[in-house]
């Protein structure tokens, strides 16, 4: 399985988790009504789903598979002229808002499609995110995505004397505490985080307001000032592997060793020089499948997910009916089956390990998983309990513009390019900028 990885600084593994740009006809058993339904995405998750829905309903589908760093410029002309457009589209997290208050999907609160009617069936956070500003359901997911601390339980025990998440969890519970761990690790040769940004979401979520408010204010609250000093603090103690999110250094410091070499950045255990090993990873649902097991064959079966200072969640795919497709009922059809379809969403759940946001599902089935790469732990059961503790309504358009300027001043500050209060001001200036309609902190 493949997940979403299209979210804020997720570029770089995208091209190599998600197929490139390409159009994949899927095959039908025969049953051909002559109804083509054409599907665009950002990614191939949805290849599956689609030849079940093919051999349900005697269809072809066609899906497009657009690499994320294309798929806006390449989606949008389309949608705007109507020529060769999808009948059915996916959105991601990044652009999400920007899409849903205009008129690409169709309104689906309105008749004969009434999602209204499941708003208790979806994880809350995930159907807000789905409507516009007026209330209305544009888009729906099937996923949630929060996520979590996976760690290392061999580490674990060795140097904390317990690997039970629980346990873990608690000595990870709040910053003061997450330090204290770090240099516990340091001492032993470990290293508590890869690269400073792994602690950027828990800044975000840590005080959960909107980057930009209804007066177009926008909100620097106390937790991200505090993410400049958290960050430096990081480096200055040594407790991170300089393993940069999505860089080669970072992918192999999951399997195992790095060696230092004026940088972190290889796993072999009989190279010359200092050799550590990263303890932890912030990841959400998806970085299980797409990221970790993929890259730590040697170390599968050595870890867990925990919690950290705060619940975050990172990504999600989003579908909706094109507003001018010709085969709205089709579609229709096809993002009632990926959402609100028992049946297929027990089986995909099941077979893929994906965490649901669609709660009549979740809900009975969510005692009986067991993750073998997670020496057995109930990831799934996890993973929805820090689901709702996610705040909804924080999402806006600007987020993925203002978190990527935030942390490339935020990496001048720990890099000693800039003083604190200089990476500040700068990243105010960035801001006004890109959006000259946002207010700044003077």
């Amino acid at each position: 399985m493949k997940r979403i990885l299209g979210m804020v600084l997720t570029l770089v593994l995208l091209a190599g988790v998600i197929a490139g740009c390409s159009n994949s006809a899927s095959s039908n058993s025969g049953k051909d009504s002559g109804d083509v339904l054409k599907v665009w995405s950002f990614t191939d998750e949805l290849q599956e789903p689609i030849k079940t829905f093919e051999e349900k309903n005697g269809v072809k589908v066609e899906l497009t598979i657009i690499p994320i760093a294309d798929y806006p410029t390449k989606l949008k002309p389309v949608l705007e002229s109507g020529v060769g457009a999808p009948d059915v589209f996916t959105g991601e997290i990044a652009f999400l808002k920007q899409w849903i208050e205009r008129d690409y999907w169709e309104n689906l609160s309105a008749d004969p499609y009434n999602a209204d009617e499941w708003s208790e069936d979806y994880v809350p956070y995930v159907y807000d995110l789905g409507k516009d500003s007026e209330g209305n359901v544009k888009a729906l997911s099937w996923q949630t995505t929060p996520g979590g601390i996976f760690y290392r339980r061999s580490i674990a025990k060795e140097v904390l004397g317990t690997d039970d998440p629980t346990e873990v969890g608690g000595m990870m519970s709040s910053w003061d505490k997450m330090f204290e761990v770090g240099e516990k690790l340091k001492a032993e040769g470990y290293r508590l985080f890869p690269d400073e940004g792994s602690i950027r979401w828990f800044a975000k979520s840590e005080d959960p307001q909107p980057w930009v408010n209804e007066n177009d204010e926008l909100i620097m609250t106390e937790a991200k000032l505090n993410y400049f000093d958290q960050a430096k603090k990081l480096r200055e103690k040594d407790y991170t592997a300089f393993a940069p999110e999505w860089s080669p250094s970072w992918l192999a410091s999951m399997n195992g060793p790095i060696a230092y070499n004026g940088g972190w950045d290889e796993v072999d255990e009989n190279a010359s020089g200092e050799k550590t090993e990263v303890f932890s990873y912030a990841l959400p649902t998806w970085g299980l499948h797409s990221v970790l097991k993929l890259n730590a064959e040697d170390t599968a079966g050595d870890w867990a997910v925990t919690t950290g200072p705060a619940p975050y969640f990172w990504g999600g795919t989003w579908l909706g009916v094109y507003s001018g497709s010709e085969k709205k009922d089709l579609a229709w059809d096809f993002v009632k089956m990926m959402t609100h379809d028992d049946e297929f969403l027990t089986d995909w759940a099941k077979d893929t390990g994906d965490v649901l946001s669609y709660l009549p599902v979740t809900n009975k089935i969510k005692d009986d998983f067991s993750e073998e790469f997670l020496g057995g732990q109930n990831n799934y059961e996890f993973f929805l309990e820090e689901a709702k503790k996610i705040e909804p309504g924080i999402v806006t358009e600007y987020d993925q513009q203002i978190d990527t300027l935030l942390g490339s001043k935020v990496t001048e500050y720990v890099d000693g390019k800039l003083t604190k209060e200089e990476a500040i001001q700068e990243f105010y200036k960035a801001v006004k900028n890109a959006y000259p309609n946002i207010k700044t902190p003077e």
